[in-house]
């Protein structure tokens, strides 16, 4: 069995007035992310480590912001169609580990939610996903409440 790692990272600025969407959840916040499609910053960042660990092209290569047809996409269904890229290169995933950097709202309640919508799309239990998040202690973009960005790792094995 071949055993792969990708690593993925996405940031999006925040604006009053938008919903914010995190793992497929719509969270309770004053302000959410601004991107072409729903601007998950968590699928994003999961999207493109499954693609980095496939040795595939990023998520602006299969899903580009130029496209019409992804305006204000579910990023669920981004997700949906790198797993088919994934399945297509004979992987399937053994785990993910994600953090999620954020100064407000905290997350921690929307966590087991965002676990329970995201397993079936990837083929694999929730206790395999992982999803932190944490704030930067109000320095920076993110902690000046200006934008979210997200990490993630993803281990892929052979099938």
């Amino acid at each position: 069995m071949k055993f792969r790692i990708g690593f993925g990272y996405d940031a999006h600025r925040l604006e009053a007035g938008r919903p914010l969407w995190l793992g497929g959840v719509r969270i309770d916040a004053e302000k959410g992310a601004i991107g072409h499609s729903d601007a998950d910053v968590l699928i994003h960042a999961i999207c493109d480590a499954i693609l980095g660990a496939a040795g595939l092209e990023d998520i602006g290569h299969y899903f580009p912001d130029t496209d019409p047809q992804y305006k204000g996409i579910d990023s669920k269904k981004l997700l949906q169609q790198t797993m088919m890229l994934l399945k297509n290169e004979n992987y399937m995933i053994s785990n993910i580990d994600s953090t999620i950097i954020l100064q407000k709202p905290k997350i921690a309640t929307y966590t087991g939610e965002m676990k329970q919508i995201l397993a079936p799309i990837l083929g694999i239990d929730k206790k395999e996903i992982g999803i932190k998040a944490t704030t930067t202690e109000k320095l920076g973009f993110t902690g000046h409440g200006e934008g979210i960005s997200a990490y993630s790792v993803v281990l892929i094995h052979s099938t």
